[in-house]
């Protein structure tokens, strides 16, 4: 069984920065595709980016396509979220999880992934 741990989230000022981390432990780290997702209160859970085995492959919603960078680590089997220039639009919890096969065409759909960490929350001030 897969298992996810979310780090890294806070307040902070629109135009500002943060960087999550997940780490991806209990399984063959190498062996799954990793996501992060986002939920704002009252909203559905969306998903934002995702990234591959290797570390290829990068997809990301056009909501964060430019300030939001997804990056994997395998020797540490870390994942990383860099999400730079945020704006209160962005506040929500944020999830990573994991998926055993890696199709493109589902890489932000919540149904492909079957492990999720707990969130760790962003809100971001104006």
């Amino acid at each position: 069984q897969v298992q996810l741990a979310e780090s890294g989230g806070g307040s902070v000022q629109s135009g500002g920065s943060l960087r999550l981390s997940c780490i991806v432990s209990g399984y063959t780290y190498g062996s799954v595709c990793v996501g992060w997702f986002r939920q704002a209160p009252g909203k559905e859970r969306e998903g934002i980016a995702s990234i591959n085995k290797v570390g290829g492959s990068l997809i990301y919603a056009d909501s964060v396509k430019g300030r939001f960078t997804i990056s994997r680590d395998n020797a540490k089997n870390m994942v990383f979220l860099q999400m730079n220039d945020l704006n209160p639009k962005d506040t929500a919890m944020y999830y990573c999880a994991a998926r055993p096969t890696c199709e493109t065409r589902f890489a932000l759909e919540m149904r492909a992934y079957n492990s999720w960490g707990r969130g760790t929350q962003v809100t971001v001030s104006s």
